[in-house]
């Protein structure tokens, strides 16, 4: 919990940060009224640019248009979309996703400015491959070198820090859960495979993408219109809810406890720049290796991609999750440390004023009343018989709770006896707790799609399809850290680095699954305001090159 607490604390400056999300919406909006929002005018022709079946022949390049494209989007459509979205609704309900939204349409734009700077500005290095991104801009346009050197150095990080973590700990999560599989042998069998698809380059890896993401993308839609049409009574209640709750937050429900504005728009946001990483630079990396001499052409196939990973993907995720209901309902489930806390006082959330004053500890609010215990509980045959203290798990009331002592080679037994309780966590680290509260990330999701006329064959193709979208996510963005450390230390770093990037990958497959997303959330801020500032600097250069690419294209 410390760990937590202490990287939480950290991303509260950041991401989580009142200011970030105005930076963030502002840049987009301000390249979307400054382009005269080429995301709308120019969207047709996006289209047709991806499916020109016509390579120019004399242009440098690795990548088609589509591989290019679908390299990024295997980069973005991925646990954002799955888990990210059952975060974003769990902390801020149906408003985060209004705020999703927003992020993506003004995102479009931003993706079309750092991609054409990124194409202009990439370079040939020393094994003929191309190289290039905002570090390259940021060198070689704006002729700033150290923030081209913090933006590679925070891109390589976050290559793991948000590329490949978060991915392999909830694929293995969802494979837990669904099949039974050990996460470190899933984590095992996928750092193998994923070392075998990244030694081969981009052309392999863009290869890899260009078949999978249409396909992956493909059985998700399935499975998500499944329980929309099942449960379709529900489908106009909950696109009220997200625009309804925008501007005020999102009401208590069930056992959901409700969010307020600022949680609802921050989470929003911030997992909308997860979904789709407008404004981050990273996709930019990939679509720098296109075939083509004209980079505006490549930054509007690029305003495709927000569209397609937050507009069409995460909404539907977002709707699978608001029509079945389930989160607002509460599950059995084990409780992860960093979700749980012990609190002083009896409350219920079936009691209006107990409600409101747990509204306020579970939004942090200022009037908060409610105090974490810190004395010694009673346990007897894993139940708490401790009185005037109530078991808080994932921002809900949790209920049928029971404490199990790990016993090692015996397994898990019911515990007896006193534990110390520090600020609302339990001192014992041997201590699992089990019991029925919301749920939230991949799990939520995974929930969501058993109610449909699927049944439970609807958890099959989400952890199917969050598998194939977290490896692939994975495997983009070792080639995103790879860029990067060739722009910062040569050819001769690579080697190394993908031995790093495949070691955190095998870790990450058995670790804490909130402290994996905190983490991710530090990490994508890092490179984020870099290459914001970079696209302000150069608003100028911009705006002509797309000048004369829609004056060519008349």
């Amino acid at each position: 919990m410390e760990l937590n607490d202490f990287l939480i604390s950290i991303d509260g400056l950041l991401g989580s940060a009142p200011w970030f999300p105005f930076i963030l919406l502002g840049v987009g909006l301000f390249f979307s009224v400054y382009l005269k929002f080429p995301q709308i005018r120019l969207f047709k022709h996006a289209w047709n640019v991806l499916f020109d079946p016509e390579v120019e022949s004399k242009a440098k390049g690795e990548t088609s248009h589509f591989q290019a494209m679908s390299m990024a989007l295997s980069g973005t459509i991925g646990t954002g979309n799955i888990g990210g979205v059952g975060l974003a609704v769990y902390l801020g309900g149906p408003a985060a996703i209004f705020w999703m939204l927003v992020t993506a349409f003004v995102g479009m734009t931003t993706k079309l400015v750092e991609v054409s700077l990124s194409h202009k500005y990439r370079v040939t290095v020393e094994d003929g491959t191309i190289s290039g991104g905002p570090m390259y801009v940021m060198d070689n346009g704006l002729n700033w070198k150290p923030l081209a050197i913090l933006f590679a150095v925070t891109i390589a990080i976050t290559s793991m820090g948000s590329g490949s973590m978060p991915q392999v700990n909830n694929m293995a999560q969802v494979l837990r859960e669904t099949f039974g599989i050990n996460e470190m042998l899933t984590g095992a069998i996928a750092t193998i495979l994923l070392g075998l698809v990244i030694i081969g380059g981009v052309k392999r890896i863009a290869n890899f993408a260009s078949k999978i993401v249409p396909a992956m993308a493909m059985l998700y839609i399935v499975g998500a219109a499944a329980v929309i049409i099942t449960n379709y009574n529900n489908i106009i209640p909950s696109f009220i809810s997200i625009f309804s709750d925008a501007f005020v937050g999102s009401s208590a429900l069930g056992g959901f406890l409700g969010a307020t504005f600022a949680f609802a728009f921050n989470r929003g946001v911030n997992r909308g720049l997860f979904s789709n990483e407008a404004g981050q630079g990273a996709a930019a990396i990939a679509h720098a290796s296109a075939i083509t001499e004209e980079p505006v052409s490549e930054g509007i196939v690029a305003l495709l991609e927000p569209f397609i990973d937050t507009i069409m993907i995460c909404t539907l995720t977002g709707l699978v999750i608001l029509s079945s209901g389930v989160w607002i309902e509460k599950y059995h489930n084990t409780f992860q440390k960093s979700d749980f806390a012990i609190i002083t006082g009896n409350y219920s959330d079936k009691d209006i004023e107990d409600k409101n004053e747990l509204y306020k500890y579970i939004n942090f609010l200022d009037d908060n009343k409610i105090r974490e215990y810190s004395n010694e509980i009673d346990i007897l045959n894993g139940k708490m018989t401790t009185l005037n203290v109530t078991i808080i798990n994932s921002r809900s009331v949790a209920e049928d709770v029971v404490f199990y002592k790990d016993q090692g080679i015996n397994g898990l037994q019911h515990y007896t006896g006193k534990l110390s309780v520090t600020r609302g966590d339990i001192d014992d680290a041997d201590i699992i707790v089990t019991g029925k509260s919301l749920v939230h990330s991949a799990a939520l999701t995974s929930i969501a799609f058993t109610k449909s006329f699927l049944g439970q064959g609807g958890k099959y193709i989400v952890a199917i399809a969050l598998t194939l979208f977290a490896f692939s996510t994975a495997v983009a963005w070792s080639y995103y850290g790879n860029r990067c450390v060739v722009y910062l230390l040569g050819i001769k770093a690579i080697l190394p680095f993908r031995l790093v990037y495949l070691t955190g990958f095998f870790l990450a497959s058995f670790a804490d699954t909130t402290i994996i997303w905190t983490i991710a959330a530090i990490t994508v801020v890092f490179s984020t305001l870099p290459n914001l500032l970079c696209m302000l600097m150069m608003r100028k250069e911009v705006k002509m090159m797309v000048n004369d690419y829609i004056n060519k294209i008349k």
